[in-house]
């Protein structure tokens, strides 16, 4: 497979159209969407899009959508994709709900294909390539490629043990059912996706991605999973606790258990009497567990999920994560 290193275009952020590269009827075109709030750590995330090396005849643009309530970020960043020599476009879309940032990266789109990585992740050289083959070779609407979590030396060796900040993409069975933003590409010029937007009342709770992918799954599209397409996530400080990621299981279930029922004829009530006999069971193997730190950190986690999944079978998330870290 020939590669091309990086992507020489000019920005042409004001625009938000693709440059005049002379494209021809064989080219593939990219939009790599960033929704970023705050973070410093978006200059490294471009700078690998920059790095990326791509299929022959693929072209890439980056769409930044700040979510800040002051768009304080735009010259830095159009300054930052002409110094790497990446076409980039930047959209103010405040303000702290990351579904509004994430629609408008979806409403600046323009490409054949749309790829969604977070502002905090740093993907492999070969991200792209791989999410591009394996949704051709899947046929698929969408897929999904593993996060990975960058552990400091102060982590816990339970922690590092269980992979608790992973994102890993799931089955249900032989079936992907939704998935997540942080890692994904979906069809999008000839694709089903462009009808669909991320809801609003969610982007302050979290589970929008989830959500959306669910829609995107009952609308007929079929989704994958791309082993080899990975990026990398340095784990913050702040989330190195039990208690943090307890709360995060518990958020994680709760997402589930609001969108999950209904999608093969489960009803809710059944869904949650499941959840609710693998919390015990969970709860059960913990016991056994509790002079070993990394089983017990293990069922313990896995029981705050199922117990997410029940609350969220009763009434949708309320709790708000987006910008508490």
């Amino acid at each position: 497979m020939g590669v091309a290193m990086g992507v020489a275009v000019s920005s042409d952020g004001k625009s938000g159209k693709w440059p005049d590269c002379g494209q021809s009827g064989d080219e593939t075109s990219i939009d790599v969407c960033i929704c970023t709030f705050k973070r410093h750590s978006v200059v490294d995330t471009i700078a690998s899009i920059a790095q990326q090396e791509l299929p022959k005849n693929t072209r890439v643009r980056v769409i930044v959508a700040d979510n800040d309530e002051a768009s304080i970020k735009e010259d830095e960043l159009l300054a930052l994709g002409h110094r790497l020599g990446i076409a980039l476009v930047y959209r103010h879309a405040p303000a702290r709900n990351i579904s509004i940032a994430r629609n408008a990266c979806l409403d600046a789109a323009q490409a054949d294909w749309v790829a969604f990585i977070d502002d905090d992740e740093v993907a492999e050289p070969d991200w792209l390539a791989q999410l591009l083959a394996s949704a051709r070779a899947q046929q698929a609407e969408a897929v999904f490629g593993p996060a990975m979590a960058v552990y400091p030396d102060t982590a816990p060796r339970w922690m590092r043990a269980n992979d608790f900040h992973s994102n890993i993409p799931t089955r249900r069975g032989d079936t992907v059912e939704t998935g997540y933003s942080c890692n994904v590409l979906m069809r999008w010029r000839e694709g089903l996706a462009p009808a669909q937007r991320f809801r609003l009342e969610l982007g302050r709770t979290g589970g929008e991605d989830t959500e959306f992918f669910f829609r995107l799954f009952r609308a007929g599209g079929q989704l994958g999973i791309a082993w080899d397409a990975i990026v990398r996530e340095p784990v913050a400080e702040k989330r190195m606790s039990a208690s943090w990621i307890f709360r995060r299981k518990l958020a994680t279930g709760a997402i589930y258990g609001a969108f999950a029922p209904d999608q093969d004829g489960r009803g809710r009530a059944t869904v949650f009497v499941l959840a609710m006999a693998k919390a015990a069971y969970c709860a059960l193997r913990a016991l056994p567990a509790a002079v070993n730190s990394e089983r017990l950190a293990f069922w313990a986690m896995r029981g705050a999920f199922h117990i997410g999944v029940c609350t969220g079978c009763l009434r949708p998330p309320r709790a708000e994560m987006y910008g508490h870290g």
